[in-house]
């Protein structure tokens, strides 16, 4: 079993990843909480596959349980939604020592982190992910939010879970396309920060090498995240590098109203996009974009979108990360390095223009 200490003072926890853990996710949970209530925020998908499971696994251990099941997908993390787990937190006497997990990948992830964050003013909430991108990325790091029709995860907070349970072995349950979601990120944080995780997956023959390696793949990518977190909790700083293609990736994800790319997909089109342009540039070394894009293709993700110029700028102007009229960009100068860059807004386009035509 491999353990991540999160250390960020009275908010620490650990990230715990081990292979065929599920069946004792019940009594690691119980170790974590002394709560009588535990509320499972999922989606309709994953309650079908894990819900009953995990239900009687916390009951055996003491907890009163409520599955509060939402639909799946990016266009569900909204506003209503997020009303309805609230108030079924209430109509289930949810007390402030009580308990939310949430279980599945990103969209119940951050929606139920928020409902965690927000009822009661806070309540304790364990994540369990299950899906690649989810046990990477989102599920660590304390980030909570919803998406608005103006963009994506405007409302939400800074707000840590109590301990992280990921049993990579889930991942087999996987639809195809969603493993690959995930591996966009691996890609990502890769590409910006281990250059020998990347080599490997150049190296890998195809998704039965990922999951027979992602333990190691899910320890790495948090090892890299954990330590910015610890430097940055807030996203001010260094965080920032974990943004690399998603200016970009959000807008257009966006622009198609979160239903034709998942996440993993539009950051993919962003990392490619903007790297030509750096590469363009001279701020990123000849051949960078072409060697991610090919990557991201071995495992069919896509890397390009006729999206346009206009409409791309357009999105950013709703991206989280400005800063008044400033944005702060996340350049690749060659793998396994990375530079944040702040850019005038008004100076942005040739940062973001230039779609490339492979």
């Amino acid at each position: 079993m491999e353990k991540i200490f999160v250390d960020l003072g009275k908010e620490s926890y650990t990230i715990a990843i081990e292979p065929h853990s599920w069946s004792g996710f019940g009594k690691k949970i119980r170790a974590l909480s002394r709560g009588d209530k535990a509320a499972v925020i999922t989606d309709r998908t994953v309650d079908g596959l894990y819900g009953a499971d995990l239900e009687q696994q916390l009951r055996a251990e003491g907890f009163q349980v409520r599955r509060l099941v939402m639909e799946p997908g990016e266009d569900h993390k909204n506003l209503d939604t997020f009303g309805k787990m609230v108030r079924a937190c209430a109509d289930f006497g949810m007390t402030r020592s009580d308990l939310v997990i949430t279980l599945g990948g990103g969209v119940p992830g951050d929606l139920g982190g928020f409902a965690a964050a927000s009822f009661l003013r806070g309540v304790d909430f364990i994540q369990v992910p299950t899906t690649l991108l989810a046990q990477i990325d989102s599920s660590v790091g304390g980030k909570v939010a919803v998406d608005l029709p103006e963009g994506k995860n405007l409302v939400g907070a800074f707000y840590q879970p109590k301990g992280v349970l990921m049993d990579p072995v889930l991942l087999r349950s996987l639809d195809r396309r969603y493993l690959h979601d995930g591996l966009a990120e691996v890609i990502k944080c890769a590409a910006f920060g281990d250059p020998d995780l990347f080599a490997a997956l150049e190296d890998f023959s195809g998704d039965e090498d990922v999951l027979a390696h992602a333990a190691e793949i899910s320890a790495a990518c948090c090892r890299i995240k954990v330590k910015v977190v610890e430097e940055d909790e807030r996203d001010v700083g260094a965080r920032m590098v974990l943004n690399f293609g998603h200016t970009i990736g959000h807008a257009v994800e966006r622009y198609y109203h979160y239903e034709k790319y998942t996440h993993g997909e539009g950051v993919a089109i962003g990392m490619v996009r903007l790297t030509r342009n750096t590469e363009k540039m001279g701020l990123t070394e000849p051949g960078t974009a072409d060697r991610i894009r090919r990557l991201l293709q071995k495992y069919d993700i896509p890397t390009e979108d006729p999206i346009s110029d206009e409409d791309v700028l357009a999105g950013i102007t709703m991206d989280k990360k400005k800063r008044g009229n400033q944005i702060t960009l996340v350049i690749v100068p060659a793998i396994g390095k990375r530079m944040l860059k702040k850019v005038d807004f008004a100076d942005l386009r040739p940062y973001e223009i230039g779609r490339a035509h492979v």
